[in-house]
């Protein structure tokens, strides 16, 4: 049995990709809509063209990656709830899913359930770790239809962020 070589990124996109030292490629695929590689990097998800760098985002960014196998589609959405990003791969031999999924993963550091009444209003804090320093940072994520300046929301990320920024040393 033969083992596949592991593809490379090709040197000019690896060139507008913007990685710092230490900054490793970790899987990669080019959008069937645009041509641009989305790579996933030890530290960033990046989106290059051989010209230009279109996204380059810490993973403490992302909020979650969605893969549609049903439409070779890979939806990215960010924890600001800025619109999500989509990418089509179809029949690409490619990681990149499952490694969003691992980077997502590895900065979440401790997560909770924001204690809210009612339908529709839901939301957590999340204690993240940015992946190029190291550093801790908290997060708030609200769900769709949970109103950032309702009181009870507001009293309830403070004590939930107060509680797990004890909880990590903050």
């Amino acid at each position: 049995m033969r083992l596949k070589r592991k593809q490379r990124l090709p040197a000019q996109i690896e060139r507008y990709a913007g990685l710092e030292p230490g900054e490793r490629t970790l899987a990669f695929a080019v959008d069937d809509n645009t041509g641009a590689h989305v790579i996933a990097t030890t530290t960033h998800l990046v989106v290059a063209t051989d010209e230009v760098t279109v996204l380059r985002r810490p993973w403490h960014d992302v909020d979650s990656g969605v893969w549609s196998s049903d439409h070779w589609t890979l939806t990215v959405s960010w924890v600001t709830r800025e619109r999500p990003v989509q990418w089509t791969f179809k029949e690409q031999e490619m990681r990149i899913p499952e490694t969003i999924h691992e980077r997502v993963q590895a900065s979440v550091v401790l997560s909770e359930a924001l204690p809210l009444e009612g339908r529709r209003r839901s939301g957590r804090v999340v204690v993240r770790k940015d992946l190029a320093t190291g550093e801790l940072l908290t997060q708030t994520v609200l769900g769709r239809g949970t109103p950032a300046d309702d009181p009870e929301v507001r009293a309830a990320v403070a004590y939930l962020t107060a509680y797990l920024r004890e909880q990590v040393g903050l």
